[in-house]
């Protein structure tokens, strides 16, 4: 494929995964309008609030094999649409029950977008024989913090039925601009390699299915923690540390901020340090800073710490995505995201249920263990992490 072809590929796939951050982190702004608007309690709303999770974990293996029958491309078009006619349906619910029901279905969008995105990511890094994937997931990054600013600043003047219908409008036309390029154009499979539509699907080998585990483990320590901080560290830093509220609001933007950054240098560090060393590197510097995070007498070091656990995890969801992927194709990809995101569900409660057992800087320690834990994970899978630079 010529390389003008794959550059519009990649701003292509690129625009998919920031439109995916910016409509999720718009939603999330207005949860608590909806909350009003629904009068639901904070338990009713927790429950409500699992649609999302529920519809996502069931779709992604589903998307995985869609994928692999009709294309990620193709996938990736539909998922966007779902995802962006879903949102405006979340302000006219009026009830706890129908709020859940509808976010079963915006989760099965997200969910099957997560999976069908990076599956067309995976091919794209192949076929560039460079290691951007990160760049990918640094343009969700981006996204979510666009699409959280934008709704914290609209959220004042425009109700969240308008809000959340302009991004649907904004989704709609972001997929119909990037999605022609995606429709119009096959994944760039190496020569080696034939299409997964051209070919009978078929079981994975035991080895490959227990390498593809191993990279989900990688992505559930890099999630759980992301969900422990988006959850847990403003309530640290005010309640610990005696934080002002809004020092103890930035904590969580400090951890994202770093991340995004992490994330745009990947390419670099991956060309330089290959996955292997990057993962390892990664998954150690987060376990230092997250002990800092949590164990810091101050607030503004707690800031610090939160900044370099977020660099130290940002490539490696990412890599254990690519390699996943690599191995197992969409199967991989949505095995690994599966994981993933069940690490980002598990992070908070566990966190709670800690927390009470022992204090909450104790709690965010498991954290620091995660991601040493990755670390580890990283260095004994080596042969597989490192795959071809």
């Amino acid at each position: 494929m010529p390389g003008d072809d794959l550059t519009r590929l990649r701003i292509a796939i690129t625009a998919f995964f920031a439109l995916d951050g910016f409509v999720f982190a718009g939603w999330v702004v207005r949860i608590p309008a909806i909350k009003e608007q629904t009068n639901a309690s904070i338990g009713a709303l927790g429950l409500a609030l699992l649609g999302v999770s529920a519809g996502a974990v069931i779709t992604m293996t589903l998307t995985g094999r869609l994928c692999r029958r009709f294309g990620s491309h193709p996938m990736t078009v539909v998922c966007a649409i779902l995802l962006s006619l879903g949102v405006a349906l979340l302000p006219l619910t009026h009830s706890a029950l129908t709020l859940g029901l509808v976010l079963v279905v915006f989760g099965a969008a997200y969910g099957g977008l997560n999976v069908a995105f990076n599956s067309a990511a995976v091919d794209l890094v192949a076929a560039l024989r460079r290691p951007v994937m990160p760049t990918f997931h640094a343009a969700f990054s981006l996204g979510g913090m666009v699409g959280a600013g934008l709704g914290g600043l609209v959220a004042g003047s425009l109700s969240p039925t308008r809000h959340l219908l302009g991004l649907t409008m904004t989704g709609l036309l972001v997929t119909a601009v990037a999605g022609r390029t995606l429709l119009r154009q096959e994944p760039p499979l190496p020569q080696d390699r034939v299409r997964p539509r051209d070919r009978a699907p078929h079981r994975p080998a035991a080895r490959t299915r227990g390498l593809v585990t191993v990279f989900g483990l990688i992505a559930l320590c890099t999630a759980y923690g992301e969900g422990a901080l988006a959850d847990w560290g403003a309530l640290h830093l005010e309640q610990d540390l005696d934080a002002h509220p809004a020092v103890a609001a930035a904590g969580y933007s400090c951890f994202a901020l770093a991340m995004t950054v992490g994330r745009l240098s990947g390419t670099t560090l991956l060309e330089r340090l290959g996955r292997v060393r990057t993962v390892v590197a990664g998954g150690a510097t987060a376990a230092v800073g997250m002990l800092l995070g949590s164990l810091a007498p101050t607030a503004w070091a707690a800031l610090l710490g939160f900044a370099v656990t977020g660099i130290g995890l940002a490539n490696l969801f990412p890599v254990a995505v690519e390699r996943a992927g690599a191995l197992a194709g969409p199967g991989g990809v949505a095995v690994a995201s599966t994981f993933g995101y069940g690490g980002m569900l598990l992070g908070p409660p566990a966190i709670g249920f800690m927390a009470d057992w022992y204090s909450l800087p104790v709690a965010l320690t498991s954290v620091a263990v995660l991601a040493a834990v990755a670390s580890a994970i990283g260095y004994g899978a080596r042969g597989a992490t490192a795959g071809h630079q």
